[in-house]
This record gives structure tokens, sequence and C-alpha cells, in this order.
């Protein structure tokens, strides 16, 4: 006989599991190397070459770019996807967006004291953030608000194109995000993977909760 084919709802489960197990992974090792110094030489040259293509307009729109990563804007995206989840009755989902968001930023904050990477001199005058470098909190808390939002909302629907679209949209913000903190020199490549790969291990623990 042949055997039977896992059902769509396992497959998920075991790429879900794949994909936080190649994140922690990633983590791990970029953990390492930022310890010993040896992302340096990679971190400086993505840098310069990010910056030699750098131009007014460019300039302006990474700088509002940016902005969608900080707290104020998650905020005020957050509080109506929170009210929409409340009229549409998924209050477990408000809690676990909120378990999602907020530990986030625990987590970040944790392992930036716990790495204690200077910030690199920043591009354009900036004035360059408070805290540490490694890993990126826009990275990490942008990946897990906006990530969230797609698999909790994806979650919610029986449309697959609506599903892929929720998913692309993130993937988009989150991707433009991370770039606009290398541009602007407030953060190095490094930092941005280091809190892309967290957010990962971290969203898909509250999604096995979930399930």
């Amino acid at each position: 006989m042949m055997p039977a084919e896992k059902p769509p709802q396992s497959r998920t489960v075991i790429l879900g599991l794949l994909l936080a197990a190649a994140a922690l992974a990633l983590f791990a090792w970029l953990s390492e190397e930022v310890i010993h110094g040896r992302t340096q030489q990679f971190d400086n040259r993505i840098r310069m070459l990010v910056h030699a293509y750098a131009n007014p307009a460019l300039t302006a729109a990474m700088r509002s770019v940016s902005e969608i990563g900080e707290p104020w804007f998650l905020i005020v995206v957050g509080v109506p996807a929170v009210v929409w989840f409340v009229w549409k009755g998924w209050r477990r989902t408000v809690f676990l967006f909120a378990i999602t968001v907020a530990g986030a930023e625990v987590l970040d904050q944790l392992l930036k004291l716990m790495f204690h990477r200077p910030r690199p001199a920043t591009f354009f005058a900036l004035t360059e953030p408070m805290g540490y470098s490694f890993p990126s909190g826009h990275a990490l808390v942008s990946c897990a608000f906006f990530g969230g939002l797609a698999v909790f909302a994806a979650a919610r629907t029986g449309s697959r194109a609506r599903r892929w679209l929720y998913y692309i949209v993130a993937a988009l913000l989150i991707a433009a995000i991370g770039f606009s903190r290398i541009y602007l020199g407030v953060h190095y490549p490094s930092d941005v993977l280091g809190g892309y790969a967290a957010a990962v291990v971290w969203l898909f623990s509250v999604a096995w909760v979930r399930r």
C-alpha cells in the first residue's frame, strides 16, 4: 500500500518546525561570530556597499520606512488590529498577539544586555540610538508584530489567496524595515539577521502554544 499523504495541517507544522530550527541555528552561529568579532569585515563591507547607493530621495524614504518599526507606529497599527480581533470574537488571539509583541520586546532587551555590542557609526549625521546593537530591535519586534498579525489573520481565513497576501505584505514590511536600519547606519547587517532569526524562533514558540 502507498503511505498516506500527510494532511496540509501536518505539513504546515513540519515546515514551521524546520524553519524555526534553521532560525535557531542561524542565531546561534551569528551569536558566536559576533562575540568573537568575526562578522565585522562582512558587516563593514555590506554597510559601505549599501551606502554607496545613497541619495537624498532614498534617504528620506528609508527614514520613513524606519519609522514603521518605531513603538508609536506599532501602537497606531496594533490598537485597531486588537479592536478588530475583539469585534470578531477572537479573544484568545488578542491575548496571544499581546504576548507575541510584548515577549519580542522583552527578548530584544535581554539579548542586547547579553551581547553588549556597541552601535556602529551612523550615516547622514543621525543621532546614535540608545542601547546596544545586537540584535536589531526594529528587526526583531517588527518581525514578531507583522509576522504575528499575518499568522493570526491567516489562521482565521479559508482563502489561500488571502493568506498569501497577508504573508507577502508582512514579509515586505519586515524586509524594508530591516534594510532601512542598515541603510541609515544604525545597525550592522548581522544585527538585522540576528533580529529576524530570534523573532522567527519566538513566533514559532507562540504559534506552537496556540496550536
